[in-house]
């Protein structure tokens, strides 16, 4: 009896053990919680040692050159500049005038590439070549001229490029709150030069100006409204109003 009772507690206890077994075994379905980004990840994107993302190469079609192009072909902003944009340019036709400014490049040849101003006479002074006559030419045609006499004894075949770096300046008189020279500015207008100029002084005439514009060939004088476009070198004069 003692043996039976013994065996009996045996397998009562190896039953128990196998139930606690199994119900500690036992889960439920588990729900994965992704943690929360913190501020730092949120405002900098993901931290140090995270994987990167992974970039796909522009084959030249697909959604990536779509989208490029659709970039490509949308106008910039009114005023941007890209870079290395330069000077802004006027019109291939100015004729070029004492106290333009010019970026003289000849290519190959760091000694002559330069800023040049055209001084009273109407002339460049480079290295090499002495006095370029510049008044009346265009950049192209200053270009070319260079080109003739550095080619002549200097260098064999010499590529020149001329830019304007600064225009001569434009004069206004007259009714306005500080008359002087002033530095010409591309697309300028009259209405434009009065501003610069501090604006119409009380007696001014308002509603138009006179405006005498000067080239190699001579003078012109014209009354004009205020939106009229100006030229380097161009004189405005706003006259005074009698009631």
């Amino acid at each position: 009896m003692p043996v039976a009772r013994a065996f009996r507690w045996s397998i009562l206890a190896a039953s128990a053990a196998l139930a606690l077994g199994g119900c500690m075994q036992t889960t439920g379905p588990v729900a994965m919680v992704q943690p929360r980004p913190d501020l730092d990840s949120m405002a900098y994107g993901q931290p140090y040692g995270a994987p990167q993302p992974v970039v796909v190469a522009n084959s030249g079609g697909g959604a990536i050159a779509a989208l490029s192009n659709s970039f490509a072909a949308s106008p910039m902003p009114v005023g941007y500049a890209g870079p290395m944009a330069g000077p802004a340019r006027y019109d291939a036709s100015y004729h070029l005038d004492a106290g333009d400014k010019l970026r003289v490049v000849v290519y190959g040849q760091e000694g002559l590439t330069n800023s040049y101003a055209i001084d009273a006479g109407g002339s460049i002074t480079m290295p090499l070549i002495g006095a370029v006559p510049a008044r009346g030419r265009t950049t192209a045609g200053l270009a070319g001229e260079i080109a003739a006499r550095l080619r002549n004894g200097y260098i064999r075949e010499p590529s020149v490029a001329v830019e304007i770096d600064t225009y001569r300046p434009f004069f206004i008189l007259g009714e306005v709150s500080a008359p002087g020279q002033y530095p010409y500015v591309p697309n300028m207008t009259v209405e434009s030069a009065v501003a610069i100029a501090g604006g119409f002084s009380p007696r001014a005439k308002r509603d138009v100006v006179t405006v005498t514009h000067t080239e190699a060939g001579g003078s012109m004088r014209a009354v004009v409204p205020l939106g009229t476009p100006l030229a380097p070198g161009d004189t405005v004069f706003v006259g005074e109003r009698w009631f």
